[in-house]
């Protein structure tokens, strides 16, 4: 069986979570999978050729792509979110055309923002994976087929590094993009606070903090590790608490996964979340972690934590242990092997 993969770039989130890590495993299991992916990044552009000649060598990297795709036999085509960051759809339904299968992998509310294009995507699949049941639900009114895979780390990368004694200064720890450090805004007002009844540091890991310019995080003693995707897991791993700040009030963020969530749990780190959509589903309250909606709540609950290392190390390996049996590529491989497989038998 072979499997074409249009991704967005080894360095996008989604490809490289729900995608790559996968790879192997289809491969050890018969499945031969050819990976496509956007050049340059389908989010990214080359500063030396420019924005619009980068823009035309991401479509002549497609077309190549697409006569791949026509001259090879491939069973499936498995879409990464789309193929442009745009609203068009033709260079989808040429893909289409050419290759049986058409499995729609979608991890974020793109369907907030491109209503038509993601109905029309879903609907000509025979197939979608969903990132989690709140996309399910959305996209099941086009599309009676649909799988729901978490957008997760692997267990074998992403795990607890040996702490032979708890530090004088405990780590609040933070990753994203650099797009996404805006949500420290939502927590801004209880580190200030926390920072005047404990000793904490908060470092945050990012391509840059630029945003952080416009977040009052006075007193706060941050430090900032650039993102590296070679040294992602270990500096995860290095928190003592994570958190996952969230704006309650805004309708994509009730369509997110938690993928900053499943990479604290995985390294065995407590966490404290904003309980908006999936998250609140993946974060068992009082167990694995702590749910916070209210600045009080967030002062309370990171103090508490800050201030047990027995209760770290509970919640944290209550935390590893859901990250193994649900929340992993480990947990969730088989079931996507299983989904490629039944929709090339179901005729």
């Amino acid at each position: 069986m072979r499997v074409l993969f249009l991704t967005s770039g080894h360095r996008t989130p989604s490809t490289r979570f729900r995608i790559l890590p996968y790879i192997q495993y289809l491969q050890d299991h018969g499945i031969h999978c050819r990976v496509a992916s956007s050049f340059p990044q389908k989010y990214d552009y080359l500063p030396w050729m420019g924005f619009r000649p980068s823009q035309k060598l991401k479509r002549l990297t497609r077309w190549l792509h697409l006569l791949e795709a026509k001259l090879r036999s491939f069973d499936v085509l498995y879409l990464e979110r789309e193929i442009f960051d745009d609203d068009s759809v033709e260079m989808e339904q040429r893909f289409r055309e050419c290759v049986p299968k058409l499995i729609y992998d979608l991890d974020d509310a793109l369907f907030l923002r491109r209503p038509e294009k993601v109905e029309t995507l879903t609907r000509m699949s025979d197939l979608v994976v969903a990132g989690n049941p709140q996309i399910a639900t959305v996209l099941a009114d086009w599309q009676n087929k649909i799988h729901v895979i978490p957008t997760t780390p692997s267990v074998s990368v992403f795990k607890p590094i040996p702490r032979p004694s708890a530090r004088d200064v405990p780590v609040i720890g933070w990753i994203g993009t650099s797009g996404n450090v805006a949500y420290l805004a939502v927590v801004a007002e209880a580190l200030r606070e926390l920072s005047r009844r404990c000793s904490f540091e908060l470092r945050l890991i990012a391509p840059d903090l630029d945003a952080l310019k416009d977040i009052d995080l006075a007193g706060v003693q941050v430090r900032h590790l650039p993102w590296d995707g070679d040294r992602e897991a270990i500096h995860v791993a290095d928190f003592d608490i994570g958190i996952m700040p969230l704006f309650a009030e805004q309708e994509w963020d009730r369509y997110k996964c938690p993928t900053k969530l499943t990479q604290y749990m995985a390294c065995g780190l407590p966490a404290v979340v904003s309980p908006v959509g999936f998250t609140a589903d993946v974060l068992e309250n009082e167990v694995t972690g702590f749910h916070a909606s209210t600045t009080e709540e967030w002062v309370s609950t990171l103090q508490r934590l800050l201030q047990s290392e027995q209760l770290r190390r509970e919640m944290g390996t209550k935390a590893r242990q859901r990250a193994e049996q649900v929340y992993s590529v480990e947990a969730n491989a088989s079931r996507l092997l299983a989904a490629i497989r039944n929709v090339v038998s179901d005729q």
